[in-house]
This record gives structure tokens, sequence and C-alpha cells, in this order.
């Protein structure tokens, strides 16, 4: 019998499961689980809990229910309308809107079908769009509304592999023209295609889950294309069931039927998919969605009504939270504010206590200072939290500081989608604010000697891109090692931190390799006005740094405004400034004295001469994921935005000299 490979870069292909150590001797206990398909788990789930509630959508303040077994019967006839369609195994299927249980139903019926689901980000335009549906081969699109559905219908004929579109929420199809609508393949709505399989026998759809393996392909994510086109992750049923089990088996508690999680984060993207889809398929807890505008400000709403018992954002969700709570602390007087005040060093004593190596000790008063404490807690919807995490990028310890101080632990975790998700995390008993915690159990990680390069190994590495063995090869080494893109240290207990990209590494023009992240933190610390910022200084002779203090955001486009923020406005009154957009606080010469001596306290904090910064530069706007600056996990777009701003660069802050 021959041996699989470790990796293939083809949708039909089957990789070997790694069970064992690395070829260079990494012991890992990576065989003690048996590995299997989604569906596999998915089943146990509903066999054990069929009458349990699954999924929850809130409709005109009502929650609607789909128990196990109603979810499992969903799935069944999604994938028999696929099959109805001769989907073919190892195909794929394309999804685009926000989170639903028709996402998740599509989702699960393409695995059922014995193919593989591709997310699409809801704010991509037709020509990426085009590129994944083309690059995946995908048969069918299944999209929320028309809105998003005309991405497609525009180009159908550049989509020779494209059967039919699904659309689920048709409410604005009136909205769309009428010319936008036509369409030379079929656009079915919800019902209309899941009926198209009811003539197909379960038989059919049990053919399908029977032939598939642990080493087949069961999603494709794609990357954000910081540095270039997206690439497709191709994530194995094993990375998935496995990466999930090992994960739950790492948490000091079970989680089960009762628990409850909010989904609002975008599932084309590894950690909501591995939170809102394949961990509850393992736990049987049951998912709510959030609103479509959520992350406008309707998920304070959401948690108050869920509270859920474990929780996750990305950091800038956790940094709005934070600058809304900070501004509701100002306008506490009294005391109250003497009160609040005096509850929250008591919790932030006894959460540094719980860190690592810490006394473990609860200080005194903290049992009165706990029910203060507590009342916060559950009108922010937290009061019944288990876990709350952060991932996707880096977090100011200032912002878990301050959850900290409320007794709410937020455990920062690291990982890629090419790891399937979670790779190291902090949890309670191994926890430390400013590092991404330890290498989660069975997973391992090493500094590369020659690169230095941070590398992780487990049964959680993706079994390649597809299409694209070159870049497969350069991201996973012969010996099974994941090569990250990323720089780290560990402390002595074993603690990671990630210190920067090493495509994002800035080499002066004196030779110096300059980590930029580290930089802009300390300007971000030093002036808590500044939203985002920049470090420049790519054969430079020396670094400058382009700044984005805090504006208002237009929560129907999600573009930034020229309206300062309210904390911003109040730093202004202290430095004696009335300026209250950006173009007046650009003038005002206050306003430069501030962003001097931000800068000074800044440079002071640099390990080196070479890591100090020259100048700096107010940018027009900030930066934002529809004018392309942001991937949509909001990730750093730095080619773009040096482009975008090459000119002002050069100009502002380089006397007019190019490189």
């Amino acid at each position: 019998m021959s041996i699989l490979p470790f990796t293939t870069c083809d949708l039909d292909g089957e990789v070997q499961i790694r069970m064992g150590p690395t070829t260079g001797g990494a012991a890992n206990q990576l065989g003690s689980r048996t590995p299997e398909t989604v569906p596999q788990v998915f089943e146990r789930t509903v066999n054990a809990n069929p009458d349990d509630l699954a999924l929850s959508t809130e409709i005109e303040g009502e929650w609607v229910d789909l128990t196990w077994s109603e979810y499992h019967r969903e799935v069944y006839r999604f994938a028999k309308s696929l099959i109805k369609l001769d989907f073919k195994a190892h195909k794929a299927i394309n999804i685009i809107g926000f989170n639903s249980k028709e996402w998740l139903i599509a989702n699960n019926g393409a695995i059922f079908a014995g193919g593989v689901a591709v997310g699409i980000y809801t704010t991509n335009l037709s020509d990426a769009c085009q590129y994944i549906t083309e690059h995946s081969e995908a048969e069918v699109v299944v999209a929320e509304n028309w809105s998003q559905a005309v991405k497609f219908t525009k180009i159908v004929d550049q989509l020779p592999n494209l059967k039919c579109i699904v659309v689920w929420d048709e409410s604005d199809k009136e909205k769309v023209p009428a010319e936008d609508r036509q369409c030379k393949i079929p656009v079915h709505s919800w019902e209309e295609f899941m009926n198209l399989g009811k003539d197909v026998e379960d038989k059919y759809v049990k053919d399908r889950i029977e032939a598939l393996k642990p080493g087949h392909c069961c999603t494709l994510i794609y990357t954000s294309g910081t540095t270039g086109p997206p690439k497709a992750v191709m994530i194995s049923h094993d990375n998935l069931t496995w990466t999930v089990a090992n994960f739950l088996d790492a948490l000091p508690f079970d989680l089960g039927r009762e628990d409850r999680s909010v989904s609002f984060l975008p599932l084309s993207h590894v950690a909501a998919q591995m939170l809102d889809i394949h961990c509850p398929m393992a736990t049987g807890n049951r998912v709510y969605f959030g609103r479509p505008d959520a992350l406008k400000g309707s998920i304070k709403f959401t948690l108050q009504k869920v509270r859920p018992t474990y929780f996750f954002a990305v950091p800038r969700l956790w940094e709005k939270m934070y600058d809304a709570m900070q501004a509701l602390s100002k306008e506490t007087t009294g005391i109250m504010k003497t009160i609040s005040t005096w509850a929250k060093q008591k919790g932030a004593e006894k959460n540094k206590n719980f860190q690592f190596n810490g006394s473990k000790q609860i200080p005194t008063g903290f049992g009165c200072a706990h029910v203060l404490l507590n009342m916060i807690k559950k009108k922010l919807g937290f009061d019944c939290l288990k876990v709350a995490i952060t991932s996707a990028a880096p977090i100011s310890p200032t912002v878990l500081e301050y959850f900290a101080s409320l007794d709410i632990q937020i455990y920062e975790l690291f990982g890629q989608s090419e790891c399937t998700g979670p790779h190291t995390s902090n949890f309670d008993y191994a926890w430390k604010i400013g590092s991404i915690g330890r290498d989660v159990q069975n997973c391992q990680s090493k500094v590369d000697e020659d690169t230095k390069e941070y590398c992780m190994y487990g049964r959680h590495v993706m079994m390649g891109y597809l299409k694209m063995p070159d870049k497969t090869n350069e991201t996973i080494d012969p010996e099974g090692w994941l090569h990250s893109g990323d720089i780290a240290t560990a402390d002595e207990d074993g603690f990671w931190k990630i210190t920067g990209r090493i495509k994002e590494l800035i080499i002066t023009a004196g030779g110096e390799n300059i980590p930029p992240v580290l930089i802009e933190d300390e300007f971000k610390n030093a002036m808590p006005v500044l939203n985002n910022c920049m470090v420049i200084g790519d054969k430079r002779p020396f670094l400058s740094i382009l700044l984005c203090p805090k504006t208002e955001l237009d929560m129907d486009t999600g573009l930034p405004t020229n309206q300062l923020t309210k904390d911003v406005l109040e730093v202004g009154n202290t430095i004696g400034s009335n300026a209250t957009t950006l173009e007046e606080l650009v003038a005002d010469e206050k306003w430069a004295k501030y962003f001097d001596e931000g800068m000074k306290v800044a440079n002071d904090k640099a390990t080196s001469r070479a890591q100090k910064v020259g100048k700096w530069i107010i940018l027009p706007e900030d930066f934002s994921e529809k004018h392309g600056d942001l991937t949509p996990t909001m990730k750093l777009k730095r080619s773009v935005v040096s482009k975008k701003y090459e000119q002002m660069i050069v100009d502002k802050l380089y006397d007019g000299v190019t490189v």
C-alpha cells in the first residue's frame, strides 16, 4: 500500500494524517485521537441531543430556534439538492453573506455531499468574487441577498463551472435593477433550491459521507492577500475535528448543551468557522446569530439577551468596548466614582495575582467589589462567561488590563488559517497579559535558526494551498513544520510574543532590521488619541510614522469621517485646542506640540537609535477596509498604504527624496 503525502494542492487529493513525530525528532502525542470526518462528529451530536436547541435567529425581537435534528435534516436537504445538480464529490460551493442558519446549512450541506465549502467576505467586490469562484471552480454560489447575488450575475460569463446561484433572502430584490437580475444560469430562492432534491433518496448522501476520509479537504479559507493574490488554504476534515477536540481538551472546564455563543464575525475566517460551526458540532452548544449591524453597535444588545458562556472577538471590538467604558467612566462622579474605582482596583489586583506565577490570592475586600463588578458584567452581557478570547491581530495590554479590572479575563490566542486556528493560547491556569500564550497541548513551536522565523507543528497544519505547489513547499518544510512568516520570542516560562512579520520588517538605509509593530504600539500607548499608525523607513536614512487620530465612524457607510471622537476632544480641551475636525487638528499648533511630545515619549522606549522615529505626519483619514487600507480581519495593508500616500510621504517626510 502506497504512503500518502502530508501535503496536496488538489481538491480531490488525500493527505496522510500526522500521527507521529517529525523526521527531525519533535515528539508529539498526535496519534492519541482517532481521525474523524466532520459528518461523523456532527451526527454523533445530533444523535445525542436531537431535540436540543442548535441555532437561534432573532426575528423582530423574538428568537426562532432550530434543533439539532432539524438542523441535520436541512443539511441533508441541501446536500440532496446539490446531488440533483450533478454536483460531484470534491467540488466546491461559494457562500457570501452575513452569519445565518442558511450559511451553516449550505456549508455543511456541501460537506455532506462530499464537497468543499468556500466562504467569501461580504465586502469583496465583483473582481475578488470572480477570482475566488474561478480559482475554486465553484459550481454553486449561495448569496445572502440580491445585493450580493448581482456580484455574480454580472460576471457569470467568466464562470463556466457555475451551475446556479441561490439567494436566501430576497427582501431587497425590487431594489436591484431588473437588468442586473438577468442571468444565463438559474437563480433560485432558498426554498426553490432546497426542494430541488426532494426526490433524491437519503442513501445517496450517506454514500457521499461514507466515502469521505479524514485526509480529504473539507473547506477552503482564502487568505486576506496583504502581500499578493489570496491563497486558498486547504483544511482537511482531520484538521478541523482534531483541532476542536484538542483545544476543548485543553480547557479547564467542559462545554456542553447548555453553553451559548454569539455568531457575528465573518464566517469566511477560520476563527469564526471553528467557533460557530465546528465547536458547537463537537459540544452540542447553542449558537445565537447576531444582527447584520453587529459591528456597528447592535452586538451589545445581542450580548445582553444571550449572555454567552464563551465569546470570541477581534481586538477592534474589544477596543471599541473599552473606549465606550472609558467614556462612561469619565461621566461617573461622586460616591459612585469612588466605589467603582475601588472595585476595579480590587479586580485588577485579583487578576494580577491569578496570572502565571502569581500568588493566587483573593485580595481583601474583593467579595464586596465582586458584587459591583458583576453588575457591570451583567450590563455588558458577560456575567455568565466561562471564557473570553481575542485573536486575529495584536491587542493592547492596556485593554486587557482594563477588562481584567472588571474581573473579565480575556485570553489572547494565536493561530493562522494555515494551522486551522489556535496554536498558542492563554488559559486561566497559564495566563500572561501581553503574550499570545503557550503552545496548546500537542502543538509545537520553534524559531528557525537561520531565518529567525516562527514555525509550528501539529495535526492542525493545513494540507496545502490549492493549485499552488511552490507556495505550499515554501510554507511547509520537508519535516512538516509550518513557517508562519512571523517573528516571535518566548520567555523563560514558554509564553510566546509575536514581534512582527518578516515581510513587514523595515530595512533602513543603514541596514538595520526594524520590526514596526513594536514601535507602533509604543506610539499608541504614548498618545491615546491615536486609532492607527504606521511606521515608514524602508531604505530610508531614518524612520517616520503616519498617524491616524480617532475620528467618528459613519454607521451607514462604515467609513471614517473627519469629526474627532469625544475622547480626542477631551484631550484637546486639556491642551487648549478648540479643534473639532481632523483638518482643524492638523492646522493647530497645540496638537503639533502634543504629537511632538508623544513621539519623544515613544522614542524613549526604543531599544536602539535606529528604532527612534524622526518625523510624523497626520493622514487625511483613518485606515478603513472599504478604502483598501485594511483586510476584512483588520490587518494593515502596508504596501497599499505606502503607495496610496507615496507623494505625501516623499514631500513632507523626506524632503522630496524618493527611493
